[in-house]
């Protein structure tokens, strides 16, 4: 019944219909560090995020599942406004618990080769506060992580819409 469940879980998720209850790392709080397999340009690599701090804030975002409507227009918004990031000196990487060969096509096709996406694995996504064995779906919750490894924003919401603009404005206000 359950394994029933979690498609439509996901779709729901997916759709900002509805959104896991979990409760997010805070603002001010230190970044938990993390390796990952990801994808970029349809070419898998390693990803640190402590290697990626050192170039910049990074933009850290969540989100259920590849190919599905929410996530595809997301990754669709921060490919647009990648422009936008990197005149800032930040950095995007988007991360969901589907396997490498899908994230390496969703690079392709969604991300336009702009950014890369990585495999969360249920050890990061409980770290992040954002889904765990028993909620194998990442919350669309997206982190703005500053270069010193604290938490500078944090914004959570079903709804892909706002994710981009909130954390571009977080990025720029680093800078000031």
């Amino acid at each position: 019944m359950i394994k029933s469940i979690r498609p439509l879980f996901a779709a729901l998720c997916a759709l900002g219909l509805t959104t896991p209850a979990l409760a997010e790392l805070e603002t001010g709080e230190t970044a938990p560090v993390f390796t990952a397999k990801a994808a970029m340009a349809g070419k898998e690599f390693g990803f640190s995020l402590a290697n990626a701090l050192k170039q910049g804030p990074v933009v850290l975002y969540f989100y259920p599942r590849a190919f599905t409507s929410g996530c595809t227009l997301e990754a669709n918004a921060f490919a647009a406004a990648m422009p936008q990031f990197k005149a800032q000196g930040a950095s995007v990487i988007g991360m969901s618990n589907d396997d490498i060969e899908t994230l390496k096509r969703f690079s392709r096709e969604e991300c336009r080769d702009a950014f890369p996406v990585g495999v969360a694995s249920f050890d990061v996504m409980e770290d992040y506060e954002v889904g765990s064995e028993d909620r194998p779906y990442a919350s669309r919750t997206s982190y703005v992580i500053a270069p010193d490894g604290t938490i500078a924003t944090v914004y959570s919401s079903g709804d892909y819409r706002q994710h981009v603009a909130r954390t571009l404005a977080a990025v720029k206000n680093l800078s000031k």
